[in-house]
């Protein structure tokens, strides 16, 4: 996609995982003045103890959920905050447990353990959701850790309080760690509420360690801070692996990043409302395409809807047969960027992203009909 559009191919991309909007100014301008006041030094391996401060009482605030300075850590990136967690309490050939489809790095940090990865794949009939019954079949001697990401990317589906409730008793009683993966929260959408397994099962808290931070919800993918909070003895040795790692992220992002926990709702809001917006004007138009089925997104900015009726299809020589063949079929004639769910784990679907305008949308839904029509 990069090379058509730096030789001037108009490419829509409905592939992008990050917000389209700049960062808030007002958080920019906090950065700023942060670099021109020289907080530009190391900083602790946990954080600054002010933005762990703001972390704390955004938890109690937004959450319900009740930690001490001493639970959190701050990251570079949630990403980086689950493959501390998984470094701290996977040993050699433990099983990680991932409901599928998932975020394509969930497999790839577990091996990085020395960990197993073990995929329950989920289907639309659940809403892609996984259930103590599904999971009893794969649950060993072995089993350490269940990641769960909700709302999920990429399918935008996300858990009731009722449904994380039973989860989480499930899961107690099995002794298994839960990593929550929460970074897209605030990316919910009608009468949808976003609630976290520790709030919705108390009983999980106690090795349950809760991942989240700044990029999707305040727009700010680039200044790379997230954050666990969890048990005082794993956030010690995360800590201290982070130590080792990368030290701190800068001061600097780290003041900005507390005027976003702080001062940023109504910024947050309207974002919120625009990919709502768009998710709706996804939903409409993808509805007008014979052939594709899809559930109805609970939040995020993706939508995932299953493309197998097009395999088997012909365009001229070329025949789809899985969902990296179809995506690179519409990048080619129809100039849509899309991503295969072969690599998110749901073969037979595409992950949609709608993070450009509405126009931006219902052009690029066009392109990709018409091209779907040419497939025999």
């Amino acid at each position: 996609m990069r090379e058509m559009r730096a030789s001037g191919v108009d490419v829509i991309s409905f592939a992008t995982g990050e917000p389209d909007f700049d960062t808030p100014a007002g958080i920019c301008a906090v950065g700023k003045r942060s670099i021109d006041e020289g907080l530009t030094r190391y900083t602790p391996s946990a954080g600054l103890l002010d933005l762990r401060k703001a972390i704390v009482e955004k938890l109690q605030r937004e959450n319900d959920l009740t930690y001490d300075e001493n639970e959190i850590i701050v990251t570079c990136g949630a990403k980086l905050a689950i493959y501390d967690a998984l470094q701290v309490i996977v040993n050699e050939g433990d099983e990680v447990i991932i409901p599928a489809p998932y975020w394509v790095s969930y497999p790839e940090q577990v091996k990085l353990a020395d960990g197993i990865p073990i995929i329950v794949s989920t289907t639309a009939n659940t809403s892609f959701k996984v259930t103590p019954q599904m999971l009893e079949e794969h649950i060993t001697d072995k089993t350490k850790a269940i990641i769960l990401n909700y709302p999920c990317n990429p399918t935008g589906s996300t858990y009731t309080r009722e449904e994380l409730s039973k989860l989480g008793e499930y899961l107690v009683e099995k002794g298994i760690a839960i990593i929550s993966d929460e970074i897209y929260e605030k990316l919910v959408f009608g009468d949808v509420v976003h609630t976290s397994i520790v709030a919705a099962c108390p009983e999980v808290r106690s090795h349950t360690i809760l991942i989240n931070g700044v990029s999707k919800g305040y727009a700010m993918t680039g200044w790379r801070m997230g954050y666990a909070a969890g048990p005082r003895d794993i956030i010690s040795k995360m800590t201290a692996f982070v130590g080792q790692q990368i030290y701190g992220i800068p001061a600097f992002v780290q003041k900005a990043c507390i005027e976003a926990l702080t001062n940023s709702g109504e910024d947050v809001a309207m974002m919120m409302g625009e990919f709502e917006t768009r998710c709706k004007s996804m939903v409409e138009v993808l509805s007008t395409i014979p052939g594709l089925e899809f559930c109805i997104p609970d939040g995020t900015f993706y939508i995932f809807p299953n493309v197998s009726s097009y395999f088997g299809k012909k365009f001229k020589e070329r025949t789809i047969d899985n969902s990296t063949d179809l995506a690179e079929y519409l990048l080619k004639e129809a100039r849509v960027a899309t991503m295969s769910g072969d690599a998110f784990g749901g073969p037979g679907h595409l992950r949609l992203s709608y993070v450009i305008s509405k126009e931006g949308i219902e052009e690029g839904i066009r392109r990709l009909k018409r091209a779907l029509e040419k497939l025999k």
